[in-house]
């Protein structure tokens, strides 16, 4: 795989790669299209980098870490920081070392295996705490994942899609004016979904639509939320551009509730709900939300303005972790865009490396291994870990990550990327954190109207 560097200012608009057939099944070990943002000179006073400008280096490779300031006058003495330097997430204790005004140059760790090593800076200067961090990637992509296959992974999810069938969907619309535009009439729809746990009442899923209100038929796209818990208003701005969209979100109450309490659930009830029933894969907090994410594919493929040809799961973090579920059990699907998906390799701590979020197993500053007991939780990890559906993508895909990222970390969403067999378009940030930039929406945009056949 050979990485392509593009200035960042430019990356969006070189990296509208080409049109995949959207039918083929892809081969095994088919090439990637991988496109590296080049890294952006930065006027921080706290400036931390690479020798590199891609930050990429094959392992067994020197790499060197430079820590500047951009301070005039600069301290005679230089300035005291506070560093950590090691593996992606497991960059160990605290050092410190003083920085001149030429700079100070820090030599990556040597990696045995295919890994990011992370430096983490912190400074006071002038009263005030300046951060930064860098990381370098050694082979990423021959990275491999540490998550276990089921042997009845596949049967496993079949059984749960019948339980899904089992329940009426009940799907119901409430116009909303207020959210309605001159283009795109917009409405909440909410709809049945499995009970959990199973044998119980069913449960609901509530979302947004967003439909164009031109005459004609249109491409479909699943938006699939990050994680925590908030109101959704859905996306009339991109149902304006010719797209069915639908907003959803995952918790089984309604999205158009008072921000307070969104705010008391996520920081109550709701708090660790990625871990609830995470002993027994058949109650599992996630059951439900993938499954409720599989009905709501059903109903845009049911939207009589639906196309009948072009349906796209879409999310990021969570959702980057929902989109690639839904594309791998859901065969009508014909384009995923995964930007740092969760949810990846997430039994990678137990191996001594990062795992996905939300950090599943990960050793506490004593050393203790945390979700004890684990071994029922490791195995019910393994069916929804986004690693073994990204195997199972046949349709193309984009999919983003970002080195700098301490919440989805590069060392598992590589693993996912790194696995997947299905057309697959990479963009790498090296400097990116947790979010998206508006380089990488307008990539998506280009991308999604490439894939349906529309004009970018």
């Amino acid at each position: 795989m050979k990485l392509l560097t593009f200035t960042k200012p430019l990356a969006a608009t070189l990296l509208a790669l080409a049109h995949l057939a959207m039918a083929a099944p892809a081969l095994a070990g088919a090439p990637a299209k991988i496109g590296t943002v080049a890294v952006a000179p930065s006027d921080a006073v706290l400036q931390v980098s690479l020798d590199r400008a891609d930050w990429t280096y094959a392992v067994g490779q020197a790499a060197t870490f430079r820590v500047k300031f951009n301070l005039t006058p600069y301290p005679v003495d230089g300035v005291a920081i506070t560093y950590r330097l090691g593996p992606d997430m497991l960059e160990g204790a605290e050092r410190t070392a003083t920085v001149p005004e030429q700079g100070l140059s820090l030599p990556a760790p040597a990696l045995a295996q295919p890994g990011f090593v992370r430096l983490l800076v912190k400074a006071t200067v002038q009263d005030k705490v300046q951060e930064g961090r860098a990381t370098a990637a050694f082979s990423p992509q021959n990275i491999v994942p540490v998550q276990r296959e089921p042997a009845d992974f596949d049967q496993f999810w079949q059984a749960q899609k019948r339980a899904l069938a089992a329940v009426p969907p009940q799907f119901t619309l409430t116009a909303a004016p207020a959210l309605s535009t001159d283009q795109v009439e917009v409405s909440y729809l909410t709809f049945q979904n499995v009970a959990q746990p199973p044998g119980g009442r069913p449960t609901r899923i509530y979302g947004v639509l967003s439909v164009p209100r031109g005459a004609g038929l249109y491409p479909a796209v699943l938006q699939v939320p990050g994680a925590g818990v908030r109101g959704y208003k859905g996306t009339a701005e991109m149902a304006a551009k010719g797209y069915i969209t639908l907003q959803i979100g995952i918790h089984g109450i309604p999205v158009n509730l008072p921000d307070e309490l969104y705010e008391q659930l996520n920081f109550g009830a709701l708090e660790s709900y990625n871990r609830y029933n995470l002993d027994n894969p058949n109650a599992y907090y996630y059951r439900r939300v993938y499954l409720g994410a599989l009905r709501a594919l059903d109903y845009l493929a049911q939207h009589p303005k639906w196309d009948g040809r072009n349906l796209v799961a879409q999310g990021g973090s969570q959702g980057g972790q929902l989109a690639i579920m839904a594309s791998a059990l859901d065969a009508r699907v014909t384009a995923t865009v995964a930007s740092y998906p969760a949810y990846s390799d997430v039994t990678g701590y137990l191996h001594g490396r990062a795992g996905g979020w939300p950090g599943l197993f990960r050793q506490d500053a004593q050393g203790r291994v945390q979700d004890q007991p684990v071994d029922a939780k490791v195995t019910t990890s393994a069916y929804y870990d986004t690693v073994n559906f990204a195997r199972r993508l046949r349709a193309p895909v984009l999919y983003y990550a970002g080195f700098n990222d301490m919440v989805t970390p590069p060392t598992s969403t590589l693993a996912v990327f790194n696995v997947i067999t299905a057309p697959r378009e990479l963009v790498l940030d090296p400097q990116q954190v947790h979010l998206t930039t508006p380089e990488h929406r307008a990539t998506i945009e280009r991308w999604l109207a490439q894939q349906v056949g529309a004009k970018p």
